[in-house]
């Protein structure tokens, strides 16, 4: 779960606030990576005590991505990829799975967090056809119009856009409608728009209370309604299964019986033509 924007509170020098919990910090813990400090570990054993499934399912989604990201660029033969929101890199990432299928991939992460943007670049020193842009959800004409997004990203020809657990940090006051539009709407056809959200369809308590937690982080968590979720998708065509939990979409093992239920959903979407 990234974040598209931080809030207003001391900011170290070098950009990196460790004055309040930062979602993606919080999912790179989740994960059981160390890139994340006590701040955002306090906050993330917060949300694991409200929502035990929480690990699971940031696993779950990261499958998801790396099986849509296959299908988009092995299936579709899409050859660019716009990954926002793109939070802490774990392995195998986005750039990794799409060059397996076919090197000349062109892959440019974008976020806003200066501690993603660091550990990004340095990941990716030396790889060809990608980068790493630092910019905001919530400005989607200036993010589209970076000059880093415009050298590696051809708008006329098919992109993959990933929104992949980051629209969940939009507040409805931030037009969550509009930011996704006007990407969308950038977008040629054949391009795939691939997107999870989290949602508190799945359990009798909705999670309300461990989404509560992320009032204290740099971006509140909004669940949002299986319908609602799928407005985001706008004219695109979902694509078989549709906008299913993460793990039911198109799973390469057999789910186990005793898994938990797991509150995010993500689907796949074309643009016709």
């Amino acid at each position: 779960m990234t974040s598209p924007g931080s809030g207003g509170s001391r900011i170290r020098p070098d950009g990196i606030d460790t004055t309040r919990p930062h979602p993606a910090r919080m999912y790179d813990y989740f994960l059981g990576g160390k890139d994340n400090y006590e701040v955002d570990q306090v906050a993330a054993e917060k949300v694991i005590a409200k929502a035990p499934e929480v690990r699971e399912g940031v696993r779950a989604n990261r499958d998801f991505l790396l099986r849509a990201v296959r299908h988009v660029v092995g299936e579709y033969g899409i050859r660019q990829i716009l990954d926002v929101g793109t939070g802490l890199p774990t392995e195998p990432n986005v750039h990794q799975v799409a060059h397996a299928i076919a090197p000349e991939t062109r892959v440019v992460y974008v976020d806003n967090d200066p501690i993603v943007s660091t550990h990004s670049m340095a990941l990716l020193d030396g790889t060809d056809h990608t980068s790493v842009v630092l910019a905001d959800l919530r400005q989607p004409q200036e993010l589209l119009a970076h000059p880093e997004v415009r050298r590696l990203i051809d708008f006329d020809r098919p992109v993959a856009l990933l929104l992949v657990a980051v629209v969940h940090f939009l507040a409805d006051s931030d037009d969550p409608d509009g930011i996704v539009a006007t990407l969308r709407d950038a977008l040629p056809a054949g391009s795939c728009l691939v997107l999870s959200h989290g949602t508190g369809d799945v359990h009798e308590d909705g999670r309300a209370d461990a989404a509560a937690v992320y009032n204290e982080a740099t971006a509140p968590l909004v669940l949002r309604s299986h319908e609602r979720i799928t407005q985001f998708f706008g004219d695109f065509t979902l694509v078989d299964p549709g906008l299913v939990p993460v793990t039911h979409w198109r799973p390469e093992v057999p789910l186990r019986p005793d898994a938990p239920a797991i509150g995010m959903y993500g689907g796949v979407a074309r643009k016709a033509g």
